[in-house]
């Protein structure tokens, strides 16, 4: 498990919306079962405009993503499939939507 890894979804109860879960939670930590995720949905799925800086944009597997961080979950790793991505040059983005989500600022 590595931060900014994006894994599959085998919940299939949440995978059809949510097909992908990025990983955001610190790699100091993994001790724990559960990793925090951020849910990715097709933008194409989405009514209307996205917030860009709470909901940062992401390609993967040449589609774009929503970043859905108002979303955030704590999470069986069980729950996380394969992984395809890896969103580490997209970290300033994610942080900032984090920031912007836990401080308002």
């Amino acid at each position: 498990m590595a931060q900014f890894s994006v894994y599959r979804n085998k919940d299939k109860g949440t995978q059809a919306h949510t097909p992908l879960l990025l990983d955001v939670q610190s790699d100091l930590i993994i001790d724990l079962t559960t990793r925090v995720v951020i849910p990715l949905r097709l933008v194409t799925t989405l009514n209307g405009k996205v917030m860009q800086t709470l909901i940062p944009l992401c390609e993967i597997e040449n589609s774009i993503y929503a970043a859905m961080t108002p979303q955030l979950a704590g999470i069986s790793i069980k729950q996380l499939g394969e992984k395809v991505a890896d969103l580490s040059q997209q970290r300033d983005d994610i942080i900032a939507a984090l920031d912007l989500l836990l401080t308002g600022i």
